[in-house]
């Protein structure tokens, strides 16, 4: 990956952040965490990895997806590029499984010892 492509991410991924926290009035998105970024080779999408806070994700992402155009607005005017890419909202769900694994460690190595 090259140098300009991960700045551009890092950017994005900041952006979003504060536009999602700040500016969205849609109370149904709720406290959203944005996980990753990334751009394709020709900067027209950005897969954004989202997670939430409470539970029925779904549901949030939903409403992130009706808050896709002021979003994407928001951070056109933010970007000095030239096209702003069109955001693609996608479910990170990287912690539940890391979880999931962690605790069937735990069990494992409970069951090892007793």
């Amino acid at each position: 990956m090259t140098l300009k492509k991960e700045k551009l991410n890092a950017i994005i991924m900041r952006e979003l952040s504060d536009i999602i926290q700040n500016e969205v009035k849609n109370k149904e998105v709720g406290f959203c965490t944005i996980t990753g970024v990334e751009v394709t080779r020709d900067y027209s999408y950005a897969k954004v990895y989202v997670s939430f806070l409470s539970s029925n994700p779904q549901k949030k992402l939903d409403a992130l997806e009706r808050s896709k155009g002021f979003i994407r607005s928001a951070l056109s005017k933010r970007l000095t590029i030239r096209k702003c890419p069109e955001l693609i909202f996608v479910l990170d769900t990287s912690i539940e499984y890391g979880n999931k694994i962690e605790s069937i460690l735990n069990s494992l190595n409970e069951d090892k010892g007793g």
